[in-house]
Order: C-alpha cells, then structure tokens, then sequence
C-alpha cells in the first residue's frame, strides 16, 4: 500500500492525499491552495495523478482547502464517487458554489479562464453521498469510518482500514471543547497517522477567556466610538462568535450596539447549522431546549444583500461589522478593511489563521499600509488576535490526542503546517511519545 502527498505539505492548505491498494485509488481530500492569492497559481496546475483512476474521494471537512479542487477533479475526468458526513455535504455545496464566483472573478484578473464552472460544482454534488459518523463502510479493498474531529460542523476525523493496516487522517483536529459542536473524538490505536499542524508550535490563549476578550475588544472601540472589523470563515468562526455574542448581549455584558453579519455564505451556513442541531453539544442542546436562539439576538442585523451590504456605510459608529472571508482575501470584509483601516479609533480582529501573503496576515504582523481592490491602504487602526477563537488544536491538544496511539503507531506523517511549525510538532511526538515521525515533503510517497 502506498500514500502519496499531494497537498498539505509546507504549507496549512490544499490537502490532497492519495491512497492506493491493489491497484486501487482514493483520495482523502482535494483543497484550494491558499495564500497570497484567494487560489494561488498551482491551483491551475493539472493534478500530478489521472483523476480519472480515482474511485472515490473521502473529505474530511466543508472548508475550502480541503473541497476546493473537487470540481476541478471532475473537470478532468473523475467519475467515481465522494463521500462525507451530512452537514459537510450541504456545506461543502455553499462554499464551492461561493468559491466559484470569487474564482472567476481572480481569474479575470489575472487574465486566464477558471479552473471549474458552476456546472462542474453541480456534477460533483450528483457524486456526492452522505454517510453519518459511526457507519463504517467499503469501497473497493477500503473500509472507511468517521469519527467526530470536533473542528466545525461535521468536521471528521477518517479512519481507513485496508492490507490489515489502519491508517488514521485527522483532517483538522477542533479546539476543544468548542462552542456549539461536540468535542473531538479520539483514537485508541493505529499502524499510521498523518495529522494536521496548523498550530503545531503554539499555545493558544486560555479557551475559557474567549468571551472575556471579546467583551474587552467591544468595550475598547465603543468608547472610542470606532468600528469593529472581524474577518471571520463563514463556517463556525462566525457561529462561534454569535454563540459568545448571543451570552454577552442578553446578560448586557456589551453596550448595544448595532452588530452586522455582513456575510450571504454566513447567513445560509448558519440555516444548516439550524439543520443539523443533532450534532450540537449538551450544553448548546439544553439552552436551545431552554428556549434560548443561541444564533440570534437584539441588534443583529443580517445583511443578505449587496443594498444592503452598502447601507451599513450609513450606520454612524459605533458599530460591529462581521463579514467573509477569514483572511480578507476576498470578501465583503475588504470593503469595510478598505473603510476603517486607516480610522485610529476603530480595530481589527483576526480570530482564524492567517496565511503567509495573505492581507490579513500583513496586517496582524505591523504592515504600514496595504493594497485593496489596487488602492493603498494605511493601517492605523488597532489590530488584534484572538487565538483562543481558533478552531484548531494547539500543540499540547494535538499531542494529546496522539497519545493514545502511541503505542501501535508506525509512523506519524505531520502536514498542513508551515514547514517549521510541521518539524516542531513532530520533533515533539518524537521526544514526548518516542512515535517515529516525519514531515513529507511535496510530491512524496510512502511504502505502508
């Protein structure tokens, strides 16, 4: 059996990993290269394999850099078919037919053709069939099953048996214990692993103080009288913060002020989230029983449309303004960015992670000035991040959750990680739980 790395090496995105036994092909995962660019330029690339000897492709997760090539995949000859939990389905179809519109308009720009269509993105959901967590099922020489990796909703963790070998793929491991969602699930044993390591260098600030921070940023711009900007993934980051602003809003915690969610993928993602409320914690489950709309609450304004979007311009300050996308590569957010970012009265929250090159990125670490929409920008406003918001596991929750494996693993494969953030990770899972690990290297191949 061997695993090649297609994706997700030296870099947090585009994560595409294929397996292949007996002659036969799956991928786990097919993500959007991200960076400096909404899609950087490999994204264009053709696939390094023939989608069309892939028999089915298992995601692990709605996010963008892990769907975001399925409708090129099908573009160049995938028939076969992909299978994820229910609410990434539904998610995964908002977020690519979304993509497709910012797509298209980047590649205008940079003067070539897109590399997949909205007819591409409906083909791909005919292929697409849901399967629940816990139902272990077979394709081919392969028995898959899902297990909760806690990140977003429907996030999974994959477990894929085959030669009598398990080998575990994390996706993205969930910061736990999130709001809403239920915690992650862990692992008892496995031959191989390949693990995610977007945070596999740091701590992340104490979870218990999210909504304490949060209630400080408010507080510090409406004296102020500014606006706050919070770029924020139309998946969870933005119901997370709703979740947080519905307990400080109705125990007036916050001065009212008008908050917007600026952001049509975000108000359609929050009704499958209304869908799915099966998937939710104990917690979320006995305030939803309680009566209580942990998704909404006095002064939230939903701005569906661009008129709309545009009216906020007329709303006087102070005020909150939450909007797509997460590392303000694309989005309303660059609207209200090129607005406010120049106002010292207003600030700026990142919540998420932010890529290398992305805007978002340039202005957490000190840029003067940046370019939007081809006009220079200064940045005077106060930035901030709030890493306690990540959706990710930090390095101590990774390792944890490594542990139990320990035992019977093989071999640790550390991905979708900034290369030294990768090698941190895994020097540690070599140090602390003597598992013998590596960071591959694009391209590569491993003999299981």
């Amino acid at each position: 059996m061997k695993l090649y790395f297609h994706g997700g090496t030296g870099t947090v995105t585009g994560a595409n990993y294929l397996l292949e036994s007996g002659g036969e092909r799956i991928l786990i995962d097919c993500g959007l290269h991200q960076g400096g660019h909404f899609a950087e330029k490999q994204n264009f690339d053709k696939f390094p394999y023939d989608p069309k000897t892939v028999k089915a492709v298992f995601i692990t997760h709605a996010h963008l850099d892990h769907t975001g090539r399925l409708p090129k995949l099908y573009a160049e000859g995938f028939r076969g078919q992909i299978f994820s939990t229910p609410p990434t389905r539904d998610l995964g179809e908002l977020i690519l037919l979304d993509s497709e519109h910012i797509l298209s308009k980047e590649a205008e720009r940079e003067k070539r053709e897109s590399f997949f269509t909205v007819e591409n993105v409906k083909a791909v959901m005919e292929l697409w069939r849901a399967v629940p967590y816990h139902e272990p099922f077979t394709v081919g020489p392969f028995k898959i099953e899902f297990y909760d990796a806690g990140h977003i909703l429907g996030s999974a963790i994959i477990v894929v048996e085959a030669e009598g070998k398990r080998i575990v793929f994390s996706g993205d491991l969930g910061n736990f214990p999130a709001p809403i969602i239920k915690p992650t699930e862990l692992i008892e044993e496995a031959d191989y692993c390949v693990i995610e390591s977007t945070y596999g260098d740091r701590v992340h600030d104490d979870m218990s103080k999210r909504q304490e921070f949060l209630e400080d940023a408010i507080e510090d711009v409406v004296k102020r009288k500014g606006v706050l900007m919070i770029p924020a993934f139309a998946m969870e980051r933005t119901q997370d913060l709703l979740y947080h602003l519905n307990g400080l809003v109705e125990k007036g915690r916050v001065p009212k002020v008008p908050i917007f969610i600026d952001s049509p993928l975000a108000i359609k993602m929050t009704a499958v989230y209304r869908k799915y409320k099966n998937y939710f914690n104990a917690e979320t489950a006995a305030m939803l029983k309680s009566g209580d709309d942990i998704l909404n609450f006095p002064g939230l304004q939903l701005t569906l449309t661009t008129e709309e979007s545009k009216k906020i311009n007329d709303v006087p300050p102070p005020k909150i303004v939450i909007a797509g996308s997460g590392m303000s590569q694309g989005g309303r957010i660059l609207h209200h960015e090129r607005r406010y970012l120049s106002d010292p009265k207003s600030a700026i929250i990142f919540i998420g992670y932010q890529s290398k090159g992305s805007l978002g990125r340039m202005v957490l670490e000190g840029a003067p000035e940046v370019k939007i929409f081809g006009e220079r920008v200064p940045v005077r406003c106060e930035a901030r991040a709030l890493s306690a918001y990540s959706a990710h596991a930090d390095q101590p929750k990774l390792l944890a959750w490594l542990s139990p494996m320990r035992r019977t693993l093989k071999k640790l494969f550390v991905v979708q990680g900034e290369p030294e953030v990768s090698a941190a990770l895994a020097q540690k899972a070599r140090d602390e739980l003597a598992i013998p690990a590596e960071v591959p290297g694009g391209g590569s191949e491993a003999v299981l």
